[in-house]
């Protein structure tokens, strides 16, 4: 993979230990050579991601909904800075650009972004690994209810091998690059 889409929290109202790990994410992608795609901010740890990859040597392409490009949310300061005219817009060519997915932990917005890439996976429209970076927990509660949305039958076999999740940027990026596309992605009807 030569770059990657990071969904992440914009909120500067986080324990430091959530900067600190998009700290660690930004300069891991920049040190393997991997491309940063993201939101564009310079908040929380958006601005974490994206200044830290840079730090590293690496380079950085933020895509920013015109809505939020203000000097107050916006860092225009990266390798590439794209303004799109609504946040539709915004996702779509992240997905573009990326040849792979990572959520740090986030609220609405990183979920939101999370679930849609999950769910073009799930249609068909890209086959690129999605990861949750599961730091300390975060997204256990998350991945328990995914085990129950399956378990109630709202999930064929297969498409829960739709994202993966590790505790670790390292191990999460060790398990993106061997990423297959689950071989029952195409079932959608148990009739004939």
């Amino acid at each position: 993979m030569k770059s990657i889409a990071v969904y992440c929290g914009s909120s500067d109202r986080i324990a430091k230990e959530y900067l600190q790990v998009a700290r660690d994410t930004g300069k891991l992608l920049a040190e393997r050579g991997i491309r940063v795609i993201y939101g564009a901010g310079s908040t929380g740890m958006m601005g974490a991601v994206a200044t830290s990859a840079m730090a590293a040597g690496g380079e950085v392409v933020g895509v920013m909904p015109e809505i939020f490009n203000t000097h107050q949310l916006a860092l225009p300061d990266t390798t590439e800075f794209i303004v799109t005219p609504d946040m539709h817009s915004r996702l779509a060519l992240i997905m573009e650009l990326a040849e792979g997915f990572i959520a740090l932990p986030g609220g609405y917005g990183t979920m939101d972004e999370f679930f849609q890439t999950v769910t073009w996976a799930q249609i068909g429209l890209h086959h690129k690994p999605v990861g949750l970076l599961n730091h300390k927990g975060y997204y256990d509660k998350l991945i328990d209810f995914l085990g129950h949305v399956a378990g109630e039958g709202f999930m064929y076999p297969g498409h829960d091998g739709l994202f993966l999740d590790a505790a670790t940027p390292e191990a999460l990026l060790d398990k993106m690059t061997e990423y297959e596309v689950p071989v029952e992605l195409h079932k959608w009807l148990d009739r004939e």
